[in-house]
């Protein structure tokens, strides 16, 4: 028998041939995989405003808390709100390559795109929804301020939304006012919800309304937010109108969003006193508000943690419900207070400027 000494090297060949193959269907099937839409946005620490300092305004520079109309006074340090990134949308998706990179970056957040766009909701719906937040934050942080200066003023619950197909659709309108629930007058939308959630799911709850100047009342039944949370709600987006004694103005553009009502309201509360609240200190912080001084929730606080901290603060007001979120990911040299009422907010920056202790302030933990 004759063997063909090329035989070994032709075999050897169309193995490399097939490796080199398989090697490279696997380099495309990784960049295709790489590119292709992931179902994911990502959070990242945004700029970081002074409730105390200037911001340009149509190429002027203006203060970012502007009262008219009472004695108002300087104040030495800082109290920062925080804002964050969002990068990615329904619209324009991030590819797995930017969803890896941000996963393996401590500074970022994966968040479900279906979780920060709910129901198809858009870029543009969601801005909108952003600059209302924004709007309502300001001024239930002027009437928190207010509050707790025991300046007086008047505030009446309003019907800001009415989506289709829910408990209100068809017999409350855009505008009417809320007086009460089941008698028992409602002044802020804080005291709406709690109302409502008393009531619990199914009930039939009386609200008192005003509508073009004529009281009435009308009787609607309570449902659960959704399949997932069952607290009851009756198908209103409530807003609230305030009448103050005097005008305070908050210029900053191009920030939405709820979470900045509690620094707010901290800024106009050291504006209208006199001597520096902070005592010359770097306070940041961040939380929701509404006009009794409750301090809420917020998304993107271990991001807003790392945006204060590289700023300088060293000192971070965070909400009490988010407490979670918190331990385990604060910076390095940042202290971490927990609050749920501007009161409490108040007292821990007090104790911060004049350098007394802080031992007894609640810590996340």
């Amino acid at each position: 028998m004759t063997l063909d000494p090329a035989a070994p090297r032709e075999s050897a060949s169309r193995r490399g041939l097939v490796g080199q193959g398989l090697l490279i269907a696997a380099l495309l099937g990784t960049a295709l995989v790489g590119i292709s839409p992931a179902p994911y946005v990502v959070e990242r620490p945004g700029p970081v405003y002074d409730t105390l300092g200037d911001t340009e305004v149509d190429g002027e520079t203006v203060p970012v808390i502007q009262v008219d109309g009472a004695p108002s006074y300087p104040s030495e340090g800082r109290l920062d709100l925080l804002t964050v990134y969002l990068d990615g949308s329904r619209e324009h998706p991030l590819d797995w390559f930017e969803v890896v990179t941000a996963w393996l970056d401590p500074s970022r957040a994966l968040l479900p795109v279906d979780a920060v766009f709910p129901g198809g909701q858009t870029e543009e719906q969601s801005d909108e929804e952003s600059a209302r937040d924004m709007d309502a934050s300001q001024r239930a942080a002027v009437a928190a301020a207010l509050t707790e200066l025991g300046v007086a003023f008047t505030s009446t619950v309003t019907v800001d939304e009415v989506p289709p197909d829910g408990p209100a659709d068809g017999v409350l309108e855009v505008g009417d006012e809320l007086l009460s629930v089941d008698g028992t007058p409602v002044a802020s939308d804080g005291e709406l919800r709690a109302a409502i959630a008393d009531a619990g799911v199914g009930a039939t709850v009386e609200l008192g309304i005003r509508r073009d100047g004529v009281e009435s009342t009308v009787s609607l039944t309570t449902v659960a937010r959704s399949e997932s949370d069952a607290s009851p709600v009756i198908g209103v987006v409530p807003g609230v109108s305030y009448a103050f004694p005097f005008e305070v103005t908050i210029n900053l553009q191009n920030v939405g969003g709820p979470s900045a009502g509690m620094m707010f309201a901290l800024g106009i509360y050291d504006t209208l006193t006199p001597g520096s609240l902070t005592g010359g200190q770097h306070v940041a912080g961040t939380g929701t508000i509404d006009g009794t001084g409750a301090v809420g929730p917020i998304g993107g606080i271990r991001q807003k943690m790392i945006g204060a901290r590289s700023a300088g603060a060293e000192w971070f007001l965070a909400p009490q419900a988010n407490c979670g979120e918190v331990v385990g990911h604060i910076p390095a040299g940042l202290e971490v207070f927990a609050v749920s009422e501007l009161a409490q907010a108040v007292d821990v920056v007090t104790a911060i400027g004049e350098g007394s202790s802080t031992d007894s302030f609640a810590r996340c933990g």
